[in-house]
């Protein structure tokens, strides 16, 4: 294999390796040291191709967000389907992707980035998280609270969903699968926790 090859395939699995430590641990529980040891690699030769550990976070959530970005477009391009069906496939596509809520991820590694770090993941979780979901919320069939804008829902739906991503209580009995427990918990962040009024006779 020529050298340029085998630089271009320790590359990818560098971004591979990084990618799933970086999404089950955070950005602040993985070291570089972590990366390379997984790869069997030494520290020295991942900086070869990341000058830092900011750099190779930011490039895995490049790559990571534009999958993400694409497949909720193809969620939104999608036909016949109705609203609830459709975020709960936007809510698939975040834990196809995201062990961990990716909201509470990204706020913890912004504590810890440099000032351009933070304002390149900025970018990031702007383009490739809010701006496609917050296509979803400004739907015409969508009714949103008359205080609350399509961008704010969308952020603030990606927060909310942090209990998807968790142990949480297995409520509904054994007879429940995950999928079902996961579509309840939307339905609550949609419609709230109490069953709505009966109309008065």
């Amino acid at each position: 294999m020529k050298r340029a090859e085998q630089l271009a395939k320790t590359r990818q699995t560098i971004i591979k390796t990084a990618t799933k430590l970086f999404l089950e641990k955070g950005y602040g529980n993985t070291s570089t040291r972590d990366i390379a040891k997984d790869i069997g690699i030494t520290q020295p030769a991942l900086y070869h191709h990341f000058s830092d550990k900011e750099v190779l976070y930011l490039d895995v959530l490049t790559n990571l967000g534009e999958k993400v970005r694409q497949d909720i477009n193809r969620v939104m391009r999608l036909r016949d389907i109705d609203i609830e069906e459709r975020l709960w496939r936007i809510t698939k596509v975040l834990l196809k992707y995201h062990p961990m809520n990716p909201y509470s991820q990204f706020q913890s590694a912004k504590k810890l980035l440099s000032d351009s770090a933070k304002r390149k993941l900025n970018m990031l979780f702007k383009m490739d998280y809010i701006q496609p979901i917050t296509a979803y919320f400004r739907l015409p069939e969508v009714s949103l609270r008359p205080d609350l804008l399509p961008n704010e829902a969308a952020e603030l739906f990606i927060a909310e969903l942090a209990p998807l991503f968790e142990t949480f209580q297995d409520f509904g009995g054994h007879n429940v699968s995950k999928e079902e427990r996961d579509k309840i918990m939307l339905d609550v962040f949609v419609h709230g926790i109490e069953a709505a009024p009966h109309a008065a006779e």
